[in-house]
């Protein structure tokens, strides 16, 4: 799954290092000087993380931070703050605007990059390719391979997306639309019906192994996967 990150840096080299080893590690990379470049780069495709300065011309980092936390579109976006204030007063003042880690410069390509894969790791499972274990159903992202007590699962690729989203927030429930913006993605317009046809599909799928009864349906509210004993 291509992960996209918005890089917001105003010096042209940093920005460049940053997109450099982004891009090597296999990250698909957005690039904004200003906060103002950003916002219109966010409004147009809602990345999956943002690497932020604190310091940019214009509006501050830590405005901006406050600002994508506030609207209920960016509001789970990871943040990482990029900064050359170090002091403890700083990073607390970065957390409190929002960020999820702060990384102060001069950072190693290694450090930010090990960061990312922490922060994405913890707020955003789905876009990782870490083995998912529920009960005896298990899931592959980097192979693309479901396996249902000890057996292949055949899936399509939506129904594939569909079910790591499920594996990775188990027992919580999801409306369509949520379903939609979080496995679809931001700016996909497509009929909420539609996720009903692939939840119908995701079970046929998942019934040679008897893991079907995973996907519940709850009533006036959405979809849940619920773990159940010996599946």
């Amino acid at each position: 799954m291509s992960i996209t990150i918005l890089v917001i840096e105003d010096e042209p080299a940093i920005q460049e290092l940053i997109a450099i080893n982004l891009t090597l590690a296999g990250y698909t990379v957005l690039r904004a000087s200003d906060a103002s470049h950003a916002q219109t780069l966010i409004n147009s495709r809602l990345p999956d993380l943002i690497v932020l300065d604190w310091m940019l011309p214009g509006a501050s980092g830590i405005n901006l931070a406050k600002r994508l936390r506030e609207q209920e579109r960016t509001r789970n976006v990871p943040i990482i703050m990029l900064t050359a204030r170090g002091d403890e007063q700083d990073k607390v003042a970065g957390l409190e605007a929002g960020a999820d880690d702060y990384i102060t410069k001069p950072f190693s390509p290694k450090e930010m990059l090990a960061r990312i894969k922490a922060v994405l790791r913890r707020r955003a499972p789905q876009l990782t390719d870490d083995i998912i274990k529920a009960g005896s159903l298990t899931l592959d992202p980097a192979t693309h391979r479901v396996m249902g007590c000890d057996k292949p699962l055949r899936l399509g690729p939506t129904e594939f997306r569909l079910l790591h989203f499920f594996m990775t927030h188990t027992e919580r429930v999801f409306s369509r639309a949520q379903l939609l913006d979080l496995v679809w993605g931001d700016h996909v317009f497509v009929e909420e019906r539609t996720v009903d046809v692939h939840i119908r599909r995701l079970r046929k799928a998942l019934e040679p192994g008897g893991h079907q009864d995973h996907i519940e349906t709850v009533r006036g509210a959405g979809y849940r996967y619920t773990i159940r004993p010996n599946t």
